[in-house]
């Protein structure tokens, strides 16, 4: 639970290309016209811009540096939506001129604190983080409440999971058929002939209940949830000033392994593993 393995990393947009192929089901089986997935990789980009414009800005210094808690190694959130408590961190803050007096308590935030702040931030980061607070404040832990957290929000999305990995299974057993489709038409390049390819694939897609475009849909609905719950956990000091099965939230892990707490090594081993399976079992 370090911040800076798992809260905070800069987007990149081939990464973002990559991830939204795979979202949408892109693969090295997919057959689909490319002005299909064309379409579906723009208006995936389209729907990660909106989320970034109102996303985590951090605090830097007149040299445009990132500020970072010297004790911990975490790289400090301007735009964070309730107070921290820890005295260093509030110093820092204050160094920066980031006025604390209009933000309310972690434990008693609500959503409507601060007023409307755009589309994103009010509709999406502010209940999560809400969420996550209350959850911190029912189990006493902030770390066991992002858990929780995820785990709602993964059974929220279930259905939806559900769906794609049908759907890339139908894609996997219309292979063939895709694959004798395009052989078949593999030197026929006129528009007509692009055209009959089209009309053929289309009943091939029906045959095997596959829609082409449901994979935009389904990103549509999970990225802004995915997306909204780590700006929340970003923009909660309280997080990062809580500890979960004896690690500091808001410490990296190469800060803690300095300190002499080699649990750390444990937190990088189970990023490295859950990040293999992840990408294995998308790929």
């Amino acid at each position: 639970m370090a911040k800076t393995e798992i809260l905070e990393y800069n987007v990149n947009w081939n990464s973002i290309k990559r991830a939204c192929m795979r979202t949408i089901g892109k693969d090295a089986g997919d057959k689909e016209p490319p002005e299909t997935w064309k379409k579906k990789i723009l208006i995936c980009l389209i729907l990660i811009s909106f989320m970034l414009s109102g996303c985590t800005k951090q605090l830097k210094d007149s040299d445009g540096k990132v500020v970072q808690n010297e004790l911990t190694g975490q790289n400090l959130t301007k735009n964070i939506l309730c107070k921290p408590t820890n005295e260093d961190v509030i110093n820092l803050y204050e160094k920066y001129n980031v006025d604390l007096n209009k933000l309310p308590s972690c434990e008693t935030m609500s959503v409507t604190d601060g007023g409307y702040e755009g589309l994103w931030t009010s509709i999406f980061v502010k209940p999560l983080a809400w969420l996550i607070i209350q959850i911190g404040n029912l189990v006493n832990n902030y770390g066991l409440a992002v858990i929780i957290a995820t785990l709602l929000i993964r059974l929220v999305v279930m259905p939806i999971t559900k769906k794609t990995a049908v759907q890339s299974e139908n894609m996997k057993l219309a292979k063939k058929d895709l694959d004798r489709l395009e052989k078949k038409y593999a030197n026929r390049t006129s528009q007509e002939d692009q055209m009959q390819k089209a009309q053929e694939m289309m009943i091939i897609y029906k045959k095997f209940n596959i829609n082409p475009m449901s994979g935009c849909l389904l990103a549509f609905i999970q990225l802004p949830l995915f997306f909204a719950f780590l700006e929340a956990i970003n923009r909660v000091p309280a997080i990062f000033e809580n500890k979960f099965l004896g690690l500091q939230m808001g410490t990296s892990a190469w800060i803690g392994i300095s300190n002499g707490n080699y649990l750390y090594i444990i937190l990088i081993v189970l990023i490295i593993g859950t990040t293999y399976f992840s990408f294995k079992n998308t790929m």
